[in-house]
């Protein structure tokens, strides 16, 4: 998930929780103004009943006439139950119909004087009064309607506004985040387009002290060191290469001319040749330390050509078949590629020679018969090249660190070798966004597969 995604996420969980709980906090205070309000009606009530049997003279007969009259003033389908000091009932609103009532409240009026039901359906409200020195206990019951469908209608509202806000912060938190990163997205994208051999690429910076333009002034004064890490490496590896490479051309040259030009006994004759090869040896072990820490894949690509890549193998076979004469290549074309495919991929053909050699070079050392079976296979969007030997296979744990710089097998033991050439041939066809993978399709076959876009 991104930051943007998070942050506004967050923020529509915080404000989802807060809006959430303010709106619960409105639900639960309106609810309780309409309690306190039913119930303030329900004691107006009682008032009124408590002031018409202390007034009256013949309470049993003019009760009709009176709660007939204002049945309908204060509350909405009431019922009105009078009991006598006794509790046995002596006066109800309810005609026609069986009443019932609940003792225990009766008994629980001489208790509380008060009492109030609001969760019995209908709510009730009950008093015990004394009246002209006689008690009498009044129960009062209601349906509060209004405010039962005004509680309901605000619940309705409350619930609507929470999801439709909810939804509109996270829209607006997911814009408005978007708006603030951007600079952030910017400085990223400057900051992705910064490598090796862009480290002079300075982050512009805006005439503010936020904390992305002071990431991207920290930024900048990191390329800057880095930029003078690197050309120092630079530096120091092309002087360490010449001065190191004179000297050793020196040796090798005067070992050749030692050895074509005297007569030597055979021992020392033998010791001087294994000296010159370990000279060579050297010379390739330099040669490849500085190609690894040459190039890189932007600027490589600015040198690319079309070039045909047979043209190359032939090269790289020549120029290994000097050092190693009994190398031999039986080289093939599939027969869908001999029919309509040119061979051709684009790349640099110095860099790709060197792939081929360092490939034919360790067929000449570690195959049995020094031969290697070359196999280009060509299709529409890419061009496959195996290369095919026989010998002592690789293991699999090796497999996994075969192309690592230093790696030696147990098959190159008593091989002289630097261990960094599948790695140069790794890193060359990395930059060609080609790849290479080794598999061991029987016992004693090696097999290396050479993959190549064509675009």
């Amino acid at each position: 998930m991104s930051l943007k995604r998070k942050i506004a996420f967050n923020l529509s969980i915080a404000f989802s929780l807060l809006f959430g709980t303010a709106l619960v906090i409105i639900y639960i205070a309106f609810k309780d103004f309409r309690r306190d309000e039913f119930k303030e009606r329900f004691k107006q009530r009682l008032e009124l009943t408590s002031h018409f049997i202390s007034k009256s003279n013949n309470f049993e007969k003019e009760a009709p006439v009176f709660f007939s009259e204002n049945s309908d003033n204060i509350l909405l389908g009431e019922s009105i139950l009078i009991f006598n000091a006794e509790k046995k009932l002596i006066y109800s609103t309810l005609k026609d119909t069986i009443i019932s009532w609940d003792t225990d409240l009766l008994n629980e009026l001489d208790q509380k004087r008060t009492v109030y039901l609001e969760k019995s359906s209908p709510e009730k409200y009950a008093a015990l009064k004394s009246i002209n020195g006689k008690n009498y206990y009044i129960i009062t019951s209601a349906v509060d309607t209004t405010g039962q469908s005004k509680l309901a209608y605000l619940k309705f509202s409350l619930i609507t506004a929470y999801i439709i806000s909810t939804l509109l912060i996270g829209f607006f938190s997911y814009y408005f985040m978007g708006q603030f990163l951007r600079p952030l997205e910017n400085l990223n994208k400057e900051v992705s387009e910064v490598t090796a051999h862009k480290l002079t690429t300075q982050i512009p910076v805006q005439q503010s002290n936020d904390e992305i333009n002071v990431l991207a002034k920290s930024f900048n004064l990191m390329i800057s060191r880095l930029n003078d890490v690197f050309q120092s490496q630079k530096d120091f590896t092309a002087s360490a290469s010449h001065e190191i490479r004179t000297p050793i051309t020196r040796v090798a040259f005067q070992l050749e001319n030692l050895i074509q030009l005297e007569q030597h006994p055979p021992h020392i004759l033998s010791s001087l040749k294994q000296v010159q090869q370990d000279v060579y040896q050297l010379s390739d072990l330099i040669s490849s330390l500085s190609l690894l820490t040459r190039f890189d894949t932007e600027n490589i690509q600015n040198l690319y050509e079309e070039l045909r890549i047979d043209e190359v193998i032939f090269e790289a076979f020549a120029t290994v078949e000097k050092s190693h004469p009994t190398l031999k290549m039986d080289f093939l074309i599939s027969e869908e590629s001999a029919e309509h495919g040119l061979l051709v991929i684009k790349g640099i053909p110095s860099l790709l020679a060197i792939v081929f050699i360092n490939l034919f070079k360790n067929a000449a050392l570690y195959s049995e018969d020094t031969k290697a079976d070359i196999l280009i296979t060509e299709a529409a969007d890419e061009l496959s090249v195996d290369m095919i030997t026989t010998g002592k296979t690789i293991s699999p744990a090796e497999q996994q660190k075969l192309f690592e710089a230093f790696m030696r097998g147990d098959n190159s033991q008593h091989i002289s070798g630097s261990g960094l050439g599948l790695r140069i041939v790794k890193r060359i066809l990395e930059y060609h966004g080609a790849s290479i993978v080794y598999t061991s399709p029987s016992e004693n076959i090696n097999k290396f597969t050479l993959t190549f876009p064509k675009s």
